[in-house]
């Protein structure tokens, strides 16, 4: 009698495990269907896109060096209309370009941190990862005249210990779930397909302002257009989240590590 009921007891323990097991499983299976993977509760966020039944979505743009492709890109969302974009800019190009930035923030466009060099911080120690935070921020405060504290690091590039060193400085770490890929100059017509085709609800979208990036203009308003035909409204990344967490919906930690490939890094100071 007491043999019988220790194996019950572990045949009870082994299917409450499996039980366990199988619930999480089913967890993250959902949380992944947000494109959001869990890892550990209360670890820092990279921000790939977010989980809500309004149609939203925001456009961002990467700015790492270049004369030519900025204020090409302000003409049409000025002509647009479109007052709701997010620009993450590198603080060289930025000191270097002062009255873009200026007419960025003149504009209502919100400002984000793209570090300082161009460089994938997860090859630094601790200490140069904060610098590069660091210096970016105090730059894009006094030109901008507000603390950015959202940052897309250089390539897309990151590990658990720069999401964590990002987070202790009071910064959400930014990446994309829809890649224009215009960095390839692909073609137009490619760009606008790929955007507009890969767009759902709470999806940030990844294009870029620096000079190699040729057809990104051009591409712009088709797929501003096109989007908005398919009854999108665009946001900035800010507003996007804090209708997540209006909605009490929680991003979690991923620690996935993309690296996109960015032929377009040839900034004087490295960036």
């Amino acid at each position: 009698m007491n043999s019988f009921y220790v194996i019950s007891g572990k045949k009870v323990k082994r299917i409450f495990f499996i039980i366990v097991a199988a619930l999480f499983a089913a967890g993250v299976v959902v949380v992944e269907s947000d494109n959001i993977t869990v890892f550990s509760e209360g670890s820092p966020s990279a921000i790939y896109s977010v989980p809500t039944d309004k149609k939203v979505v925001a456009l961002t743009f990467d700015i790492s060096w270049g004369e030519t492709r900025a204020q090409p890109i302000l003409d049409i969302l000025t002509e647009k209309k479109l007052e709701k974009a997010t620009f993450f800019l590198s603080s060289p190009w930025s000191k270097t370009h002062p009255e873009i930035v200026r007419k960025m923030v003149d504009a209502g466009y919100e400002i984000g941190s793209h570090g300082h060099k161009h460089v994938n911080y997860s090859s630094l120690n601790d200490e140069e990862i904060k610098k590069q935070i660091s210096t970016a921020h105090t730059i894009l405060s006094e030109l901008t005249g507000k603390q950015p504290n959202l940052i897309r690091l250089p390539n897309g590039d990151f590990d658990k210990r720069v999401l964590k060193i990002a987070n202790q400085m009071n910064y959400k770490v930014i990446q994309w779930d829809t890649d224009s890929q215009d960095w390839k100059n692909p073609g137009v017509d490619t760009i606008v397909k790929r955007v507009v085709d890969r767009a759902h609800n709470g999806d940030i979208i990844l294009l870029h302002a620096s000079d190699s990036c040729k057809q990104t203009h051009l591409a712009l308003p088709a797929i501003i257009d096109q989007l908005r035909a398919k009854g999108y409204e665009f946001v900035t990344v800010s507003e996007l989240i804090q209708q997540t967490e209006m909605n009490n919906k929680a991003i979690q930690d991923t620690s996935i590590q993309p690296v996109q490939p960015q032929p377009h890094i040839h900034d004087a100071a490295g960036a």
